[in-house]
This record gives structure tokens, C-alpha cells and sequence, in this order.
């Protein structure tokens, strides 16, 4: 049973200890918590929870009031661990999000003031609406899960995940996140609008107090599902089609796709082909599998791949996206692709 396909479970009070439980039964409790209060996005919270036995971040993309936010804040609920919420806004300051050093005159020395990057969740919500400054402030924490303020460095608490959302449809106000600092997320989550079945759920819902759901992971158990999906079985196989996947959005031309040349001006970096693999380590861990499939990867391309594509003009003109290239590439690309030149296997050896 995959986890976009899921069905309610019979609800179970929260156990003292996941101690040798296996993960794919405790997540199943996770998301029948955070179900109690989102209605349907299935894969977007299956997404997330990859993210977290992952250790990566999640950039969630999506019109106003389809619940991401309280998607982000449900689930660090569930999961027990500290949420911070940072509203991004075109007059914040770096500061406002690292912390500081203050000077106390009754002391005569300055003191250092964490901010609110210091917790396990943190939300950047709408976080395309800060100035560069500001968004770069992430960079080093996101990488390196640390703050260093003046000559010190911070550690934040572990786990740490950033999910932030941004809002395609607005233009005004809003500054492109730089390509570093995208490189740095995970997956990019697209969020769609509910059925309407979904929707009258969500309707009914309001109409009641919202519900009080309960913690059913702790953070060590989660940063103990975290090395157990480091532990699952990648095939070489699997390994190569991670990077013959990069590759072709780099050099389509050596698949057989000299037509997307003209469209991709630079393709995913390294981090695709390392994410992919991560990724489906942990998605096999929550279907219950001790190896990663092909399949997996081929899940998984999308969302780890559309953010790392920088498109040409001439795809931005004719209204090609991201999305678009993806499925052309891995409608040509099947496992066992012969690679280029420099075989993949010497290179994933």
C-alpha cells in the first residue's frame, strides 16, 4: 500500500515508546493524525514526510488557502517537536531570523538573541516576499544547521527542517528566490485545488471546532527512522538512472533529445541525483520495502528536478515548464539507458 493511496486506519492511542515498532505502522498513525484535520492532499503530505525521514527541506507551492500552512503546523504537532513560524515580509531584516548581538549597558557587553530559526519546524511563509538579503539569510542554516552570529556559531536543534510556501500567482511584491538557495530544498511541492468532494469535507470541517489532534512521534524516534532510511538497499542500478537523469537535463542531446537543448539553459547540479536517491530511500521505507526501486526515482524526478531546471527564453516564451521537459525526459529515459561516453558505471562506482 503506497502512502497516496491511503486509507484510515482504526485510530490508536499514542504509544509510550516506538521503540521496535516498524516505521511504515508508526507513520501510518502520523498521517491518520494529520488527516483529522487536512482533507485529501494525499501526495503533497506524503511528500512531506519523505522530506522528513530524508532530512531535506520542502519549498510548497501553491494558491492562497489550500493548507499548507496549517498542513506544516498539523504535522509538527503531531511529530512533538518545536514549530517556529516566520512571516516573510519586504521589511525584514536578516537579524530578524538568525538573531543578533545586543549590547546591555547595565552589563557593558553585548549578549547574543537567537531568533526564530531555532527550532525543529520552521515555516517560511511566503517566503518569495523578502528581499535577497533576507532569503540568503537561510543559505547556511539550510546547509549547514547553523547560525554564526558575529564570530560564534550556533547549532539549531536536530531534526531541522525548513517548509516554506510561496504564491505563484502574484508578481507584485514578491522577489524569485536566487539558485543557490532552491538548490538547497529538497522536493518543490506543486499544491492543487481539492476535489469537490475534498472541498465540501473541508466546508463541513469549518463549521465545527477544530480539532485537537495528539502527538504520535517523538524527535528521537524520528531521527531514528531518519538513519533507518540511510540503511535501506540502493541497487547500482538505480544509482546510475538517478544520474542519467541529471545528466539529461544537462546534455539532452546525448539521449536522443536534441530538441529540449534549445529549451533547458542549465540543468539540476548534483544535488538532484543525491536527492533522488535519499528520497527514495525513505520512500521505500514508508511502503515497507528494504531496497529502492526504479520506480522510485521515477516518482520522485519531479518533485526533486522541477526547481533545479533553468529555463531558456525560448522555453519561457513558448510556454514550455519545467514539468513539461520532465515528462518528455523520462518518457525517453527508461532504466538501463546506455549512458554517454564516460559510462555511468564508472562514475557511480
Amino acid at each position: 500500500m503506497s502512502f497516496s493511496n491511503y486509507s484510515t486506519p482504526t485510530p490508536t492511542p499514542p504509544p509510550d515508546n516506538d521503540a521496535g515498532r516498524p516505521p511504515r505502522q508508526v507513520l501510518e498513525e502520523v498521517l491518520y493524525e494529520v488527516k483529522r484535520v487536512i482533507v485529501g492532499q494525499d501526495a503533497m503530505l506524503e511528500r512531506l514526510l519523505v522530506a522528513l525521514l530524508a532530512r531535506g527541506h520542502v519549498l510548497l507551492e501553491g494558491v492562497p488557502g489550500l493548507a499548507k500552512t496549517l498542513t506544516v503546523r498539523t504535522l509538527a504537532d503531531v511529530m512533538g517537536g518545536t514549530f517556529r513560524r516566520i512571516q516573510f515580509t519586504p521589511d525584514l531584516v536578516p537579524a530578524d531570523l538568525v538573531g543578533t548581538r545586543i549590547y546591555r549597558p547595565d552589563s557593558g557587553r553585548f549578549d547574543t538573541e537567537l531568533g526564530p530559526v531555532f527550532g525543529n519546524f520552521l515555516l517560511a511563509d511566503e517566503i518569495n516576499r523578502a528581499p535577497a538579503k533576507v532569503q540568503s539569510a537561510l543559505l547556511e542554516v539550510m546547509q549547514e544547521q547553523q547560525v554564526t552570529i558575529g564570530t560564534e556559531s550556533y547549532a539549531v536543534p536536530h531534526p531541522f527542517l525548513v517548509l516554506a510556501t510561496q504564491n505563484p500567482i502574484e508578481s507584485e511584491g514578491t522577489y524569485p528566490l536566487p539558485e543557490a538557495q532552491i538548490d538547497r530544498f529538497l522536493f518543490k511541492v506543486l499544491v492543487d485545488y481539492p476535489t469537490l468532494g475534498e472541498e465540501a469535507s473541508v466546508v463541513g470541517r469549518s463549521l465545527r471546532p477544530p480539532e485537537n489532534v495528539a502527538v504520535r512521534l517523538s524527535m528521537p524516534d524520528l531521527e531514528r527512522f531518519q538513519r533507518a532510511a540511510r540503511e535501506i538497499f540502493v541497487d547500482r542500478e538505480v544509482v546510475a538512472y538517478a544520474v542519467q537523469l541529471v545528466d539529461g537535463t544537462r546534455h539532452p542531446e546525448r539521449y536522443g533529445l536534441s530538441d529540449l537543448s534549445e529549451l533547458i539553459q542549465y540543468g539540476s547540479s548534483p544535488r538532484g541525483a543525491i536527492g533522488m536517491v535519499q528520497a527514495g530511500q525513505a520512500l521505500a521505507l514508508l511502503r515497507g520495502r528494504r531496497h529502492v526501486l526504479v520506480d522510485d526515482i521515477r516518482d520522485l524526478a519531479p518533485d526533486v528536478l522541477r526547481h533545479r531546471l533553468v529555463l531558456s527564453y525560448d522555453a519561457l516564451s513558448d510556454g514550455v515548464s519545467a514539468d513539461d521537459i520532465l515528462d518528455h525526459l523520462l518518457g525517453a529515459l527508461s532504466a538501463g539507458t546506455a549512458a554517454p561516453a564516460a559510462s555511468a558505471e564508472h562514475d557511480v562506482a
